[in-house]
């Protein structure tokens, strides 16, 4: 539970803020940009993430036993 004196100050700033707003000025601010600071540090640690778990995989696939002995036949006769 916030302390009064916070919720006393939060109601005498909303609208001293408010004044001063100018509809054609509104930035993000500094709280925007940690923000996107800190998803675009997420996103890279996710990549490198997922680049290492990438390099721990095998992609040679054996081979298909069902293909395998039908294609020395598809091959046509063998010559002596």
């Amino acid at each position: 539970m916030p302390s009064m004196s916070a919720h006393l100050a939060l109601t005498e700033l909303v609208p001293f803020a408010a004044k001063e707003l100018d509809e054609n000025k509104v930035t993000p601010g500094v709280l925007g940009f940690v923000v996107f600071a800190v998803l675009a540090l997420a996103v890279w640690m996710l990549m490198k993430s997922m680049n290492r778990h990438m390099h721990k995989i095998d992609f040679t696939e054996a081979p298909d036993p069902a293909t395998a002995t039908a294609a020395p036949a598809a091959e046509g006769p063998a010559k002596k």
